[in-house]
């Protein structure tokens, strides 16, 4: 029997691996994905975050990957408006936060099993067991959901995820090439009837994340996301003759949602990251959010294991829920707060304001 088995092996769950690892604690990770995946996704580590991979001994790993200082390069209608140098984030994409993270527990004798998701949970007074989709049991003594906003863990435990999904705001996103265009900043396109594109360069490759406004048809009907789609958007948008995009290795659509578990423990199950919560992307919050949960539930399970069976160890239990579930809905107001700044600021733009074009 492990002490921890985690749900899930994006950041949040690689990072609550590497802490508990570090520290002692035997744990296993497993993941219903079959290898890791190669796309962008959540692209910066804030401060806060950075200070976790310090903890982590992995900070300077990032740093030789990420880019540190990136300018933002705004534009409206095509025009250059100006140029934002944003020196708190480190930027680069979510699958090389995840290879480092995975390198750094693999120097603890851990590895991740794919091919494994949760189908049934179970746990008494004396800990978890868990079935897996390749027909396995696991016995644990906890159980850590770190498995996305669609989490299996949260589903199977009957918690609700109480918050709303704005499917009018709903924007694409995918990695693809933009050759002859240059990679030193992040470029942000602004039209004036409230359009929406950006393109942000991903060290150590050619590629670049892009989002987008989501394309219509004349009816009003939001298009799928492609290689073609992506092309007509960065031509309205950016304005950029000869720029052609390609190589198209993840293509998606997002949606504003606003959710957050009601609970974030139940017994011996807890909840971390996305699972817990999802908000808007603005500022950049939400995998930085889920790995301070990782840093918060490594701290509270490491310290429950050190106290004997009974109400020592259940208070020390009770820890991560009471510091990490207000955490959160304070995230969830200051993103929502952010996002719509962004959209009164795109909207200003649209009426050809000196405001919205700054």
């Amino acid at each position: 029997m492990t002490d921890v088995l985690i749900a899930g092996s994006g950041p949040t769950g690689l990072t609550l691996a590497c802490d508990l690892a570090r520290r002692g604690v035997s744990v296993r990770v497993i993941d219903q994905r079959t290898s890791p995946h190669h796309e962008s996704r959540g692209k910066s580590l804030n401060q806060d975050g950075l200070k976790v991979m310090t903890d982590l001994g992995v900070a300077g790993r990032l740093a030789a990957v990420g880019i540190p200082n990136l300018t933002f390069r705004k534009y409206f209608d095509g025009a250059h408006v100006n140029d934002t140098p944003v020196p708190e984030f480190l930027f680069m994409g979510q699958w090389q936060i995840e290879s480092v993270l995975r390198d750094r527990l693999a120097e603890f004798g851990v590895h991740v099993e794919y091919g494994a998701g949760l189908t049934a949970v179970r746990q008494d007074t004396a800990g978890v067991e868990a079935e897996l989709s390749d027909g396995r049991v696991i016995r644990a003594g906890h159980l850590a959901g770190c498995d996305g906003g669609r989490s299996t863990t949260r589903t199977l435990l009957g918690i609700p995820f109480e918050g709303t999904s704005e499917e009018e705001q709903a924007m694409v996103i995918g990695d693809v090439t933009a050759p002859g265009l240059g990679r030193d900043v992040w470029h942000q396109w602004f039209t004036s009837d409230g359009g929406v594109m950006m393109l942000c360069p991903i060290p150590e490759t050619d590629t670049f994340q892009l989002q987008a406004s989501r394309e219509r048809d004349e009816h009003g009907r939001p298009l799928p996301p492609s290689l073609e789609s992506f092309q007509r958007l960065f031509d309205r948008h950016a304005r950029m003759s000869g720029i052609r995009l390609g190589e198209a290795t993840w293509l998606s659509t997002w949606r504003v949602n606003v959710r957050m578990a009601t609970r974030i423990r139940q017994g011996r199950v807890f909840l971390a990251g996305d699972a817990a919560h999802v908000q808007p992307i603005a500022g950049g919050l939400g995998m930085n959010t889920g790995i301070q949960d990782a840093a918060a539930l490594a701290r509270t399970l490491a310290a429950a294991l050190d106290e004997e069976p009974g109400p020592a160890r259940e208070g020390a239990l009770g820890a991560y829920e009471a510091e990490r579930l207000p955490a959160a809905a304070e995230v969830l107001t200051e993103t929502v707060r952010r996002h719509r700044r962004v959209l009164a600021a795109v909207r200003t733009a649209g009426n050809g304001t000196e405001t919205g074009r700054g």
